[in-house]
């Protein structure tokens, strides 16, 4: 890295507390080493943790709060409290510069709230859209948005979330031209709702864009790899990936049981060892953890609340990622060309 950017970390979010955060931390300092961080919460909690990782406690600067956005927050309680709180705190230092991201494990809805009011939607973007990894059967996982910031959008929006995801795609997944997909509920041009159609229209022209459209996507087909970014609204998003969350709980756990039932089974379990790791592995969350709010004039990285502390680290290296290669300068660059290339009038603001 030329220029080793500042991440400010909200140490107080997440499931697992403190020290799981400070492990994460310090894991994606090794992989980072030119990383400085400022960490926001409770001084003395943060001073024990940083004793187990003098690597990170090397490069990090302590700013003590003792306000928390509790998981169980409303957004209008959480915004109050956006002034005082590690996570307010943390989405302040990157409006103000002195960090180029935040990386928060706490409510989702409060970061959402928080970082919209605080570093507003990019020129160009009418709504932010939180867009994540997500396994596949393919050569590399695919980036699915919007996960739920927008329960309603029209073509507009649609559009403009695709071609967030293709700059994203880019970035993390080394891809010159992704390819784009709308999840429907068919692959036929005359399925779907008039916004998802409109969409489908205007993405068609804009050919010069680095991204290929591909049509339609129905939700059996979101790990096939036929996708490299697959578009919807934040409803239909946010229901597909607990849908797609449960159903890999719901195979792991019966497996679990089935190995288990008799001698026969445990037998045929010690043989299928090396299998059942690499599907655990496949499967596990943490290695695709890191979930980002696009389109806001900064950047904003929510790990899962239950994120170990190798979750913790690969959200960590998202934001160092999208800062390394300025995923706000490419979304910015695209944008400008849809103008020029929609063959249809795009719904109004």
């Amino acid at each position: 890295m030329s220029k080793q950017p500042r991440i400010a970390i909200d140490a107080m979010g997440g499931d697992e507390g403190v020290r799981v955060m400070m492990a994460g931390v310090a894991l994606a300092r090794r992989r980072h080493e030119g990383l400085r961080f400022t960490l926001f919460g409770d001084e003395s909690r943060i001073k024990v943790a940083l004793d187990n990782h003098p690597n990170l406690r090397a490069a990090s600067e302590v700013v003590h709060t003792d306000q928390v956005v509790e998981a169980t927050d409303k957004p209008s309680v959480a915004l109050r409290k956006s002034k005082n709180s590690s996570m307010g705190l943390a989405i302040q230092a990157v409006k103000a510069g002195d960090a180029g991201a935040a990386v928060s494990a706490g409510n989702t809805g409060a970061l959402m709230s928080m970082a919209k009011v605080a570093l507003r939607t990019m020129p160009g973007i009418d709504r932010p859209a939180l867009a994540a990894l997500l396994p596949t059967l393919g050569s590399n996982d695919v980036v699915m948005l919007d996960l739920g910031a927008n329960t309603e959008c029209d073509a507009r929006n649609l559009v403009q979330f695709a071609v967030m995801g293709g700059a994203y795609a880019r970035t993390v997944l080394d891809l010159a031209r992704p390819r784009v997909r709308l999840l429907n509920i068919g692959t036929e041009d005359l399925k779907g709702t008039d916004e998802i159609r409109d969409a489908a229209a205007t993405l068609r022209g804009a050919i010069a864009l680095p991204m290929d459209f591909e049509g339609f996507i129905e939700g059996d087909k979101l790990a096939s790899g036929d996708a490299d970014v697959i578009v919807c609204d934040g409803f239909a998003g946010n229901v597909a990936l607990k849908t797609a969350e449960g159903t890999a709980r719901f195979v792991t756990d019966l497996l679990r049981r089935a190995f288990t039932s008799s001698i026969r089974s445990k037998i045929g379990f010690l043989i299928s060892k090396p299998a059942m790791h690499l599907l655990r592995h496949h499967l596990d969350p943490n290695n695709h953890n890191g979930a980002v709010f696009l389109g806001l004039n900064g950047v904003v990285v929510k790990s899962h609340g239950g994120a170990d502390e190798k979750g913790v680290a690969n959200a960590v290296h998202v934001a160092a990622r999208l800062l390394e290669e300025d995923i706000t300068r490419r979304i910015a660059e695209d944008l400008a060309n849809i103008g020029a290339l929609a063959p249809v009038e795009m719904p109004a603001k």
